[in-house]
């Protein structure tokens, strides 16, 4: 009896500890830091049960023969000792908020003076930007007390910052929020971030404080961003931005959300399921023209070089171990060794940051590149010997490899993270699995030679510029393809909240298929011969990408009529005229940059991305805010400017900006005209503070723009009887009824009207009077139609709009 328990224990040790040792381990390791998060218990507890198992083991070790301890092998007796070592990690990390922690100061009902640095480059967005600052320093008003930790600040737009700058701040500390459906707070503790600012007024103080290397490798990114946007029009170049660079804010909500939708957001999102990607196209890219063991590791390079290029955060090391991971289990081809590696790799990244347990990157990671491992290979060999009973032979060699490598690879990714993303994000992209086969075979171009074009841009813009212009066609299809599968009817399934439990089930019951099953594999082999891309598909996707250049420069060409395009910006104008000899003129912008950037980048030329004018017809914050960063991408060759110069914070910016760039500006004066060619005009009727009323006129064609409205204009203007009938009006002020008064439709008498105003309104527009006076005139709204486009001959007028309601 006794050896034959002996026998049984000894296989339990071969299983355990001979085949996937780190495997156990490291789960144990993590179920604990679960199990610390749940039970807050002493730090000495945990030691010490931690300490008390790790003596039972010995003792198995030591008295193998012993009544109590032989009933279990020494590994178990480790695995709970991991355990209870996962408890105690978690419990040390756990902070301590006295005195001398910034979050000790959070929801005092005062304000704070907080000096410290940016350990990050500032992070851009259109109403605001994020600062994380190591804290140095606390005022309470009884003078400066050395304090740590990490803060988060929330500033104004258009205000310029750079790593390591050491700032003063002055506001109110809060507790990061959380509700029911999103923990802010948890987010930002994962972080090690426990305080926040939302709203502060903010000194540059002398001296840095960051890193010398690190400022050194930010510098190079955000000169690397600006030349992005310098050399690729929008919005190819905010998806370069981040692709590239890991900066995806300069996508437009809607296209962003194109992408989740798609399930191909892990593009533009730097982690694992990224980065394995990208690793596995890197090595069919390299591989092709170096073998497999040079083409192995010059994707790894590859690897190392985007996330140094990107600034080497934590998010990004982690991503890029876990994609470098995922390369190197394929090309050694040993599961176990993979499994145990990985499983490693994430006990030492939750032994440095026990909170990534519960990051969503963290966790798309990982199960991202559990899929590669586990299934990219058998998958391989499962579609070649299913091809096999139907083609030859020689025809499935030549398919397997590109098959393998744009669509098994992805889906066996996708295979283990679906549950993730059901769970965090409450749905499931159906379109995903035939959205990525197109998409994919793109990414290696876009990101070569789009890394290829910002680095000769780094050397000589021109330089730089000619190479954008052989990577663009790539970026410009990933993007349109992804719209295009957007539209596809019922692509994403919404799920609503998803069970933990589910997630649990589906991953036992996946993983004990597999393993179930893992024998069956073995006499699979799979017949797959390194072979080129086939000669057909290549000549496809030339032809593809030849057409759409063809037609982005067609699109841009003078075709002798006059568009005046309302951009959809929100509750601002934002107008822009393309006249019939090719000059664009751009008049306003609204407060939104990648809005206005991804509108502009729509319709300008590629290859010649400047503005001809640029007309300031209002000077308020809502009007103008997103101007000084757009104009750095599509700079003006003049502008002609209405109102105050210093009526708001973004007049001044803007003001600042042009007078830097020497950008020739002209104050307009009542009866200014700018000729567009052909017989077109654009006419300054009146001028005032707030700005101008402008009337674009071409042969019968009239549209008013009232975009600088007042009641001074009003009087002037004889409530329109002086102007006369037009073509079209645009609501002034987004329909504020004293701004359109019931004369003013009467005298103009307009064909159609236009309305510029967001979905939701904060301030209610468009008020219910004006409608009310306007119902029988033909309305279009940029809330409801998107984009509105007016085209004209001159006596002809036709109609184009982004959606159509019915």
């Amino acid at each position: 009896m006794q050896a034959e328990s002996s026998s049984t224990r000894d296989r339990i040790q071969e299983q355990l500890t001979a085949h996937l040792p780190l495997v156990w381990l490291s789960l144990a390791f993590l179920f604990g830091i679960a199990l610390g998060s749940l039970f807050s218990l002493s730090i000495w507890v945990w030691a010490g049960l931690a300490i008390f198992f790790i003596a039972l083991a010995i003792a198995a070790r030591l008295f193998p023969l012993s009544s109590f301890l032989f009933l279990l092998h020494p590994f178990s007796f480790i695995l709970v000792s991991s355990l209870f070592l996962g408890a105690l990690r978690y419990q040390l990390s756990v902070p301590n908020f006295d005195a001398f922690h910034i979050a000790f100061y959070n929801d005092r009902n005062y304000d704070l003076l907080i000096t410290g640095y940016l350990v990050e480059p500032p992070d851009y967005r259109d109403a605001y930007t994020n600062l994380r600052i190591k804290v140095t320093n606390v005022d309470t008003g009884d003078g400066d007390l050395k304090v740590g930790g990490l803060l988060l600040v929330r500033v104004d737009a258009n205000q310029t910052f750079h790593y390591g700058e050491i700032v003063r701040l002055r506001g109110k500390l809060k507790t990061p929020p959380e509700n029911e459906d999103f923990s802010y707070r948890d987010y930002l503790a994962a972080q090690h971030i426990h305080a926040y600012m939302s709203s502060a007024e903010v000194t540059v103080l002398p001296g840095n404080g960051g890193n010398p290397i690190s400022t050194a490798l930010y510098a190079l990114k955000e000169k690397s961003l600006a030349n992005i946007y310098r050399i690729f029009p929008d919005p190819e170049s905010s998806l370069l931005a981040g692709i590239l660079l890991g900066v995806d804010t300069g996508l437009t909500q809607e296209l962003q959300q194109a992408f989740k939708d798609t399930g191909t957001a892990h593009i533009i999102a730097i982690s694992g399921f990224n980065i394995s990607i990208i690793a596995g196209l890197f090595f069919l890219f390299f591989s092709r023209f170096f073998g497999s063991r040079w083409g192995s590791a010059l994707a790894v390079i590859g690897i190392v070089f985007y996330t140094v290029l990107v600034g080497g955060s934590a998010a990004v090391v982690r991503a890029a171990i876990m994609g470098s991971l995922a390369l190197f289990a394929r090309q050694i081809g040993r599961r176990q060794f993979a499994l145990n590696t990985l499983l490693a790799v994430a006990l030492f990244m939750c032994l440095w940051n026990p909170l990534y347990v519960w990051d969503v990157g963290f966790q798309l990671s990982f199960f991202a590149t559990l899929g590669l491992i586990l299934y990219a290979e058998p998958f391989s060999q499962f579609a070649a010997n299913l091809l096999t009973r139907y083609f030859p032979l020689s025809n499935v060699e030549k398919i397997i490899q590109p098959l393998s490598d744009f669509v098994l690879l992805t889906f066996a990714a996708q295979l283990t993270t679906i549950p993730i993303m059901a769970y965090h994000f409450q749905r499931i992209s159906l379109v995903s699995f035939i959205a990525n086969p197109f998409i994919l075979p793109a990414q290696p171009a876009v990101m070569i030679l789009g890394g290829l074009a910002v680095f000769l841009s780094l050397v000589w813009i021109p330089l730089g510029q000619l190479a954008a212009w052989v990577a663009y066609p790539f970026a410009a299809y990933t993007i349109r393809i992804v719209e295009l599968f957007d539209r596809v009817p019922h692509g994403t399934l919404y799920l609503g909240d998803f069970s933990l439990g589910f997630v649990i089930l589906f991953y036992a019951a996946l993983l004990f298929a597999t393993f179930g099953w893992a024998r069956l594999g073995e006499w699979i082999q799979a017949a797959r011969e390194r072979a080129g891309a086939l000669g057909a598909g290549t000549a496809i996707v030339a032809l593809s990408l030849a057409l759409l250049m063809i037609w982005r420069a067609a699109s841009a060409f003078p075709d002798k009529l006059l568009h005046v395009t309302f951009l959809d910006v929100g509750s601002a104008d934002a107008i822009l005229i393309k006249t019939p000899s090719g000059k664009s003129v751009l008049i306003n912008g609204g407060a939104s940059v990648t809005i206005l950037s991804d509108e502009l980048g729509r319709r300008l030329s590629a290859f010649d991305r400047k503005l001809d004018w640029l007309v300031v017809a209002s000077t308020e914050d809502e009007q103008i805010a997103a101007l000084p960063r757009v104009l750095e991408r599509y700079p003006p060759d003049a502008v002609l400017w209405s109102g105050n110069r210093q009526a708001s914070f973004s007049s001044r910016v803007l003001d600042e900006y042009l007078a830097l760039q020497t950008i020739p500006l002209t104050m307009a004066e009542p009866g200014e005209t700018l000729d567009l060619g052909e017989g077109a005009t654009l006419k300054i009727l009146t001028v005032g503070p707030r700005g101008s009323v402008i009337l674009i006129e071409w042969q019968n064609f009239r549209a008013l723009l009232p975009v600088g409205m007042s009641f001074e204009a009003l009087d002037e203007l004889q409530n329109g009887a002086s102007v006369g009938p037009v073509s079209v009006l645009s609501l002034a002020d987004a329909g504020y009824a004293p701004s359109n008064p019931p004369e003013w439709f009467a005298n103009l008498n307009p064909e159609l009207i236009v309305l510029n105003v967001a979905a939701g309104d904060i301030n209610g527009m468009p008020d219910a009077e004006t409608l009310e006076t306007i119902k029988d005139y033909s309305l279009l709204r940029t809330d409801q139609n998107g984009w509105i486009e007016i085209t004209t001959n001159g006596e002809q007028m036709w109609v184009n709009v982004e959606r159509n309601q019915k």
